[in-house]
């Protein structure tokens, strides 16, 4: 039986789907799947052992030039090489209406969310079948679940302690997985402008923890996250800027190393899928339904009274003769308002980096649960 995944993006997403593929291969051995992709995240897929075709897929890339597209014919080719292959069944596991309009130009049987429990409902036009799955569940489970009942086999949810990614560590270039003591990766990287730790912050934590002997490696993807892994690392022994990785070398840094610090970001769902211990650093963001899950991972919520408001825009404004949040150990207050807080976002003055650093250490010391620490 042949399936076609249409998972395209993000990397988080597309991470939350390896339980999903793992589960489905281990039911039913004679499954073969191909999977539909961004371009900029195809790695990801092929390190399954259970995919066996890639299909990059450039909509990010395409939409900013869209006459060009149809113009230089890359998108008839796309459609061309999806229509290749006859498919028993096709799942659309993003519940977009641009997955769910791959899932109609490829030839098969198409099935997704229902309406009722889909991010876009308008996607639900394009499936022949549809399954109904609970809202409040983590994008793991949910994604384990509408596969378990695509494909007719038993869905049994457990511990996350038993969450198996499936990834083959020989795919991104590892034939040791041990881990190198005392080295730390900090994923400082993320989209939103309020999902960003502060800078002092983290230049901060890295001085912690060089201070405690550990070497803190920082990576980048683009100039302004190269400027900032610069400054954190400024006249600090121990602390390295990394060159700039691909999508495996990344993986390859981040399984051999003894520890991670990520905000809400892709990368610490690798992480989770390496069962690198991690801990995952909240702002504005929820991490109850699409945090990172796994062995070893822990989540450092804002305690924030306005947190998590989920918006990419900090509205936040203190009002006259409302109770301050604790501000950071030594740090003034700052602005013309002398209320005003130096942190920004405000809401992870309620995570310092000695704080941050403990609790990581906590986590590298002990087999762990996905927790939420107080």
């Amino acid at each position: 039986m042949r399936v076609l995944i249409v998972k395209v993006s993000s990397l988080g997403d597309i991470i939350h789907t390896l339980p999903a593929v793992t589960d489905a291969k281990s039911a039913n051995r004679r499954l073969q799947f191909d999977w539909v992709v961004e371009e900029n995240f195809a790695e990801v897929p092929s390190w399954h052992p259970a995919v066996d075709r890639v299909i990059p897929v450039a909509l990010r890339r395409w939409r900013k030039s869209v006459m060009k597209t149809f113009r230089n014919g890359e998108f008839a080719a796309f459609r061309e090489d999806l229509k290749q292959t006859h498919y028993d069944l096709v799942i659309d596991a993003q519940g977009l209406i641009k997955s769910g309009i791959i899932s109609r130009l490829s030839k098969g049987l198409t099935v997704g969310l229902s309406n009722s429990t889909i991010k876009e409902p308008l996607a639900t036009l394009f499936y022949n079948k549809m399954f109904s799955v609970p809202r409040d569940e983590h994008a793991v489970e949910r994604v384990r679940e509408l596969f378990s009942r695509a494909l007719n086999y038993s869905y049994e949810p457990g511990s996350v302690d038993t969450i198996d990614y499936g990834l083959d560590l020989r795919r991104i270039g590892l034939t040791d997985a041990s881990r190198e003591s005392g080295r730390l990766i900090f994923l400082h990287g993320t989209t939103w402008p309020t999902k960003h730790w502060p800078q002092a912050h983290w230049r901060e934590l890295a001085r912690l923890a060089a201070a405690r002997g550990y070497t803190v490696r920082l990576p980048w993807g683009n100039e302004a996250e190269r400027q900032r892994a610069l400054a954190i690392a400024d006249g600090l022994a121990g602390v390295e800027v990394l060159e700039r990785q691909t999508l495996a070398g990344m993986a390859r840094q981040i399984a051999t190393a003894e520890g991670v610090v990520a905000v809400d970001t892709g990368l610490g769902h690798l992480a989770a899928a390496l069962a690198t211990p991690t801990l995952s650093l909240y702002g504005p963001t929820n991490p109850g339904l699409a945090g990172t899950y796994g062995r070893h991972q822990a989540h450092l919520p804002s305690t924030f009274a306005c947190a998590p408001c989920m918006s990419r825009i900090c509205r936040y404004e203190q009002k006259l003769g409302s109770d301050l949040p604790k501000p950071l150990p030594g740090a003034p207050l700052g602005g013309s308002d002398p209320r005003k807080l130096l942190v920004e976002p405000p809401c992870y003055s309620t995570q310092p980096p000695s704080q941050v650093l403990a609790a990581l250490e906590q986590v590298m010391g002990r087999n762990g649960r996905s927790v939420i620490l107080p």
